[in-house]
């Protein structure tokens, strides 16, 4: 039975509880079965899928950092039609919500990924992973330029009837016009932020420690940044569902991002530490809401509410 002091609406979408797990860092979800139940998630986000499978970038493709790590995976996954007839079955008997990540090299590629996911049983919602090089236009990333923000997520919307999130990237010049681009053509939720960009080198080959040369960086590190842009989106975009993702591990990060105006949270780098860590915030946060005899929608921006002493970004 759920708790329904956890309950959070984000638009159109209902979660049991604010606790997502975040694309690219819980599989398809069922290989944390032996450390999770997935029924008590609010939602799982699967790897990003796109129209065939992929096999992503030659190792290396993982490092560690001294607060988090690199990754450049690539993407690789096992493309929608497998996803559909192998994954999404499983997932569906167990209890899971689960939430499609996608992607594509070409808004055509998008599309042609939400369409075929467009009448599967059993999801959620689907999240553009817009970080993503545009083939056509010179690999210019989608999320980095809000008029291909704008472009790409039109043109999904008016493919899905489904609950529509957008995942912003971190690197955009300016994060608040791209979440302004995808808002006004059509996401119901913004999920923010992905990963920065970041690299490593061996100080004894002087070589990159990933094949790629740079990785996206996750973790710990990057908490302060992705709770003060999760505030400047809440605050210049008021109304519009957010999740926060960054440097969660436990319940005080849980408790921030909250705070900063996100009504969910998604959990990444922490998974690789602790696969059960997912499950224990859900638990944590029911006991915190319980020993206040308060709602976790009552949580969701508070700070914003009590406002803060200076601009962010102001030098001290």
């Amino acid at each position: 039975m759920t708790d329904p002091a956890l309950r959070v609406r984000l638009g159109p979408l209902e979660l049991a509880n604010p606790i997502v797990t975040a694309s690219g860092t819980f599989g398809y979800g069922l290989e944390f079965t032996d450390f999770v139940d997935l029924s008590e998630l609010g939602a799982l986000c699967t790897k990003g899928l796109s129209l065939r499978p992929h096999a992503g970038n030659v190792p290396p493709r993982i490092c560690e950092t001294p607060a988090g790590m690199l990754n450049a995976i690539g993407l690789q996954n096992v493309g929608v039609e497998a996803f559909l007839a192998e994954k999404l079955p499983r997932l569906r008997t167990l209890g899971a919500t689960v939430i499609a990540n996608v992607w594509g090299d070409t808004e055509e590629e998008y599309v042609a990924v939400v369409e075929a996911l467009q009448d599967a049983e059993g999801l959620a919602a689907i999240e553009l992973n817009i970080s993503c090089p545009n083939v056509e236009k010179g690999r210019m990333l989608f999320g980095n330029s809000p008029t291909a923000t704008a472009s790409l997520v039109s043109r999904v919307r008016a493919a899905t009837r489904s609950t529509l999130i957008v995942k912003l990237s971190p690197n955009a010049p300016d994060l608040v016009e791209s979440a302004r681009a995808a808002r006004d053509t059509g996401a119901d939720v913004l999920s923010l932020v992905n990963t920065f960009v970041g690299m490593a080198i061996d100080p004894v080959t002087a070589r990159p420690r990933l094949s790629f040369g740079t990785g996206g960086l996750s973790g710990p590190a990057i908490k302060p940044l992705a709770v003060r842009m999760v505030f400047q989106v809440a605050r210049a975009l008021p109304g519009v569902p957010l999740m926060g993702i960054g440097g969660i591990s436990d319940l005080s990060d849980v408790l921030e991002f909250l705070a900063a105006g996100a009504s969910a949270v998604q959990i990444g780098t922490a998974n690789f530490r602790d696969p059960g860590v997912s499950g224990r915030l859900v638990k944590e946060l029911a006991v915190y809401c319980a020993d206040r005899g308060t709602a976790v929608s009552s949580l969701v921006g508070r700070a914003q509410r009590i406002g803060t002493g200076g601009e962010a970004g102001a030098e001290g």
